[in-house]
C-alpha cells in the first residue's frame, strides 16, 4: 500500500476567514488530496496526498489559481567542479528533482547557480547536499544560512509598508481638501467648482486601483472560486463609492462627490492590514528563538586536525570541541571533559546541569564553564533542537476543536453582509427617502450600503484561535513544554483529575541505597561497608535493578569487587555465589525464609524499612544473616510541589501505580496525594483511567512514556514525563522535556490562559459585528469610521493573543 504524504506549503495573501476556506477547498478539490489544514496565523497550509494520483506541482497550481501565493526562498551560489555545458545541465536536473524547488539554472560560464524553493519542504543544507552528492561542491565563504520563509513574509510586510506609505501620501491631502471643503474652511470659488472635484478624482485614482489593486485582484479570484471574502467586500465598498463620485464629476448624476470616501478606506484597511502582518509575525517569536539557538558551525576533529565547520557539514560519529561560553551544536554524549550546562531555553529548568563522561548534550544549549569532547550522536533534522522546533510548528498550524464554530459562521458570514447591504440599501431608498431629493436619498443609502460592507469584514473572526494557539504553544515551548496539537493545548483545559503514575513520574525510577544495616551478631570487625562489598561482588552480575543500585553504592564509595564463583540466580528473589572462600546470599526476605534462615533480630529492621516504601534487602554470610540494605526509588525534584501547584488549581488528584499498597501509601503521604489506585497491572492501568472517564471526569494521565502508553492513549490528554532527546519522538500529545512534575500544574494553567485568550477574541469578533453591522445599517456609522473600526478589530485580536507571551504560570 502507498504510504500517504503530508506537505506543509507556505501561502501568501490570505487575509481573512474566508480565504482560509478558499484555499482549503481548492486543494480538496485535487484528485489524492485526503486532508487539509489551513492556518491564517501561521499562514501555513498542511496537506495529506496520495502521491500516486497528485504531485506538489499541482498542488502549488490549485494554490495559485485560487489566487494565493508560494512563499520562496532563493539561493545564488559559486560552485567549483564545472567542467562543461552538460555538467551544468546534470545538476540542474540533479537539483530540480529535489521536492519544493520551483525553478533552477545552472550557468556554466560563470559556475553559478540559481536556485528558487519552497522552504517547509527544502533546506539551503538539502540543496548544498545535492551538490556535494552530484560530485561538485559550493565555494565556501559566501553562505548566507537563513530563515527563507520568513524573508520571504519581511518581503510582503515591505510591500504592504510601500502600498500603505503610497496611500497615505495621496489620502491625507484629499482628506484635508474634502474636508475643508464640508466645513467651509475652503474659498468658495475654489472649492466649488468642477475642477476642484477634478482635483479629488486624480488624488483618489492611484490609491483605488494601485494601493487597493489587491483587494480587486483577490476579490476576482475569490467569486472565480465560487466564494466571497475581504477583498470582495472592500473592493465592493470603495468601488461603490468612487464610481458613485466618478459619475457626478462626468454630470451622469448629480449630487456630492465621496473620493475621500473611497480612499480612506482603502488606506485604513491598508494601515490595519499592515499593523496586523507586523504584529502577527509576533506570534512566532518562539520559533525564531529556538531556531537562533542552532549555532552556526561547530569545531571538529577531521583526520587528526580541527576544523570549523558548517554546523551543516557535521556527520554522525564526529568528535566535536565545544569550549567555555560556546553553544553545543548537536546532539551527542561526552567523551572528555566535565562542565556544567544550560539547558533553560529547551527544558524550562533554571539551574546549570553538570556534563561528564558518559552523559549526553543537546544541540543548543550553552556551554558555562569547562571543556567538552564530545561524539555527535544526532545531526540535522534528527537533533533535539530540530524535533522540538518541527513540533510546535505542527501544533500551531493545526486547528482547535474551538475554532470549527468560527470557520462555519465565516462560511456563510460575507454572502449574509452582501444581503444585509442590499437590504439596507433598499430601505434607505425606498423606505427613507428625502423629501423632493431623489440624488441625496440615492446617495445616502449608497453610503448606508457602503458602511455595512466595510465594517463587516470578518478578519477578526478567522484570527481570534490561531494566533492565541501559535503565542500558546510557543510560550509552552520556552518552558519546556510540548504540545503536540492545538486540540491538545484545549483538552487540557477541560480536565478536572489529573492520575500520576508513581516509577518514573512521582520518583526518579533509578533505585538507590538508602539503608544499611549490620547484624550486631556479626563479627564486631565487619561494618557496613564490608557488607556492602560482598553484597556487590555478587549483584554484579546479576543484573537486576536492585543489584545494580547496591552495585552502584560499592563504586560510589570507591570499594573494590571481585567475580563471584559458583554463581547462581533464584528468579525473582536473589542471588549466591562465593566470595573469598565465603558462600554470600543476597536476596528478599521471602527467599530466607523458605530457606529456613533465622534473621537474627533484622525483622523489625525488614519490617521498619517497608513502612517507609523502601526495600529490604537481606544479606547472609555462610548461612547467617548479617544485614539488611534499605533501597528506594526517591522522589522526583519538584514531585512534592508539582501536586502541590496541582491542588492549588483545584484539580482531583490519584496515584495510578503496580506497586504493592503500603509502598504506594507511603510514597503518596510523602507528596501529599489521598487517592491512590494501588497493584494495577500495565495493561489494566488504561482500564482505570476508563473507569474515570465514564463518572464523567475529563483525565489527565501523567507518565513515563513507557509502561504507561496505554493509559496514555486512552486518557482525554497524555503527559509524558521525559527528559533527554528521545522525548521528541514521544506520542503523548503534552510531553515535559525537563521531567519537572511542576510543568503539569503549567501546562493546565496555559491551557486556561490560551482558552480564556480565545474565547476574549472570539467574544470580540462576534460582539463587534453583531453591535456594528446594525449601527452601520441604521446610519449611525459612517463609511470612514466603519473603516477604521473594522482595520483595528484585528489589530485589537492580535494584540490581545500577543499578551500570552507575559504571562506568569509560576
Amino acid at each position: 500500500m502507498e504510504k500517504k504524504q503530508q506537505v506543509v506549503l507556505p501561502i501568501t495573501g490570505m487575509t481573512c476567514a474566508n480565504c482560509v476556506a478558499t484555499v482549503e477547498r481548492n486543494l480538496k478539490k485535487e484528485k489524492g488530496v485526503e486532508h487539509v489544514a489551513v492556518n491564517l496565523a501561521s499562514e501555513r497550509a498542511t496537506v495529506i496526498f496520495d502521491p500516486t494520483l497528485t504531485r506538489l506541482d499541482a498542488l502549488v497550481a490549485r494554490v495559485e489559481r485560487a489566487g494565493y501565493g508560494i512563499a520562496t526562498g532563493e539561493v545564488r551560489w559559486s560552485v567549483e567542479g564545472l567542467s562543461d555545458i552538460n555538467d551544468a545541465h546534470r545538476l540542474e536536473r540533479v537539483l530540480a528533482r529535489l521536492e519544493g524547488v520551483r525553478e533552477v539554472q545552472v550557468l556554466y560560464p560563470t559556475n553559478q547557480v540559481f536556485v528558487r524553493y519552497i522552504p517547509t519542504l527544502v533546506s539551503q543544507q538539502d540543496l548544498r547536499q545535492a551538490i556535494r552528492r552530484a560530485g561538485f561542491e559550493v565555494v565556501e565563504g559566501q553562505i548566507e544560512f537563513q530563515d527563507a520563509e520568513a524573508e520571504a513574509r519581511r518581503r510582503e510586510l515591505a510591500q504592504q509598508r510601500r502600498l500603505l506609505v503610497v496611500g497615505l501620501i495621496f489620502t491625507i491631502p484629499l482628506f484635508l481638501l474634502a474636508m475643508g471643503r464640508d466645513l467651509g474652511l475652503l474659498p468658495m470659488a475654489f472649492a466649488h467648482t468642477r475642477w476642484f472635484d477634478v482635483l479629488l478624482w486624480v488624488l483618489a485614482t492611484p490609491v483605488q486601483f494601485y494601493v487597493g489593486w489587491q483587494y480587486y485582484r483577490n476579490g476576482y479570484h475569490a467569486v472565480r472560486n465560487g466564494s466571497a471574502n475581504m477583498d470582495v467586500l472592500i473592493a465592493m465598498g470603495s468601488s461603490v463609492a468612487y464610481l458613485y463620485s466618478v459619475a457626478v464629476v462626468l454630470g451622469w448624476l448629480k449630487g456630492h462627490v465621496y473620493f475621500e470616501t473611497a480612499a480612506v478606506i482603502v488606506t485604513l484597511v491598508r494601515l490595519g492590514k499592515f499593523l496586523e502582518a507586523r504584529a502577527r509575525g509576533m506570534t512566532s517569536d518562539a520559533i525564531r528563538k529556538l531556531m537562533g539557538l542552532q549555532s552556526k558551525t561547530a569545531r571538529v576533529i577531521r583526520d587528526g586536525q580541527e576544523r570549523e565547520l558548517p554546523v551543516e557539514e557535521v556527520q554522525l560519529g564526529d568528535i566535536i570541541l565545544v569550549r567555555p561560553g560556546e553553544r553545543i551544536p548537536v546532539d551527542g554524549v561526552v567523551i572528555e571533559g566535565r562542565s556544567t550546562v544550560d539547558e533553560s531555553m529547551l527544558t524550562g529548568e533554571s539551574l546549570p546541569v553538570e556534563k561528564k563522561p558518559g552523559d549526553s548534550v543537546i544541540g543548543g544549549t550553552l556551554n558555562k564553564q569547562g571543556f567538552l569532547r564530545f561524539e555527535a550522536t544526532r545531526v540535522g533534522k534528527e537533533t533535539f533542537l530540530a524535533q522540538i522546533v518541527r513540533l510546535v510548528q505542527e501544533a500551531q498550524a493545526s486547528k482547535a476543536p474551538i475554532q470549527r464554530l468560527a470557520d462555519r459562521i465565516s462560511a456563510i458570514f460575507v454572502p449574509l453582509v452582501l444581503l444585509i447591504a442590499l437590504v439596507t440599501f433598499v430601505i434607505w431608498y425606498f423606505g427613507v427617502p428625502v423629501p423632493g431629493d431623489t440624488n441625496a436619498t440615492f446617495a445616502r443609502a449608497l453610503i448606508h450600503m457602503v458602511a455595512v460592507l466595510v465594517i463587516a469584514c470578518p478578519c477578526a473572526l478567522g484570527l481570534a484561535t490561531p494566533t492565541a494557539v501559535m503565542v500558546g504553544t510557543g510560550k509552552g515551548a520556552e518552558l519546556g513544554i510540548l504540545f503536540r496539537n492545538s486540540e491538545a493545548l484545549e483538552r487540557a483545559g477541560q480536565v478536572n483529575v489529573v492520575v500520576l503514575d508513581k516509577t518514573g513520574t512521582l520518583t526518579r525510577g533509578q533505585p538507590q541505597v538508602t539503608h544499611i544495616f549490620v547484624a550486631p551478631t556479626w563479627h564486631a570487625a565487619q561494618d557496613e561497608n564490608r557488607l556492602l562489598q560482598l553484597a556487590a561482588s555478587v549483584e554484579q552480575v546479576s543484573g537486576h535493578p536492585l543489584g545494580e543500585a547496591i552495585v552502584a553504592e560499592a563504586i560510589s564509595r570507591g570499594l573494590s569487587l571481585e567475580t563471584p564463583a559458583g554463581f547462581s540466580v533464584d528468579v525473582g528473589q536473589g542471588v549466591e555465589g562465593e566470595i573469598q572462600g565465603h558462600r554470600v546470599i543476597v536476596g528478599s526476605p521471602g527467599m530466607f525464609e523458605r530457606r529456613g534462615l533465622v534473621l537474627n533480630g533484622l525483622a523489625p529492621v525488614v519490617e521498619r524499612i517497608r513502612s517507609e516504601a523502601r526495600t529490604p534487602v537481606l544479606v547472609a554470610v555462610d548461612g547467617v544473616p548479617c544485614g539488611v540494605i534499605g533501597i528506594a526509588d526517591t522522589l522526583r525534584e519538584g514531585a512534592r510541589e508539582g501536586v502541590c501547584a496541582l491542588k492549588d488549581l483545584g484539580l482531583r488528584v490519584i496515584m495510578l501505580t503496580g506497586d504493592q499498597r503500603p509502598t504506594a501509601l507511603a510514597i503518596a503521604a510523602q507528596v501529599g496525594i489521598e487517592e491512590v489506585i494501588a497493584e494495577v497491572l500495565p495493561q489494566h492501568k488504561a482500564e482505570a483511567i476508563k473507569a474515570l472517564q465514564e463518572r464523567g471526569n475529563v483525565v489527565a494521565m501523567v507518565g513515563d512514556g513507557v509502561n504507561d502508553a496505554p493509559a496514555l492513549a486512552q486518557a482525554d490528554v497524555g503527559i509524558a514525563i521525559g527528559t533527554g532527546t528521545d522525548i521528541a519522538m514521544a506520542t503523548a500529545p503534552v510531553t515535559l522535556v525537563g521531567g519537572d512534575l511542576r510543568g503539569v500544574a503549567k501546562a493546565i494553567l496555559l491551557s486556561w490562559r490560551t482558552l480564556r485568550t480565545i474565547r476574549q477574541n472570539l467574544f470580540w469578533a462576534f460582539f463587534y459585528n453583531i453591535l456594528l453591522i446594525p449601527a452601520a445599517a441604521m446610519g449611525y456609522l459612517s463609511p470612514i469610521l466603519a473603516a477604521l473600526a473594522m482595520a483595528f478589530s484585528s489589530v485589537f485580536v492580535v494584540t490581545n493573543s500577543l499578551r500570552l507571551q507575559r504571562v506568569q504560570l509560576g
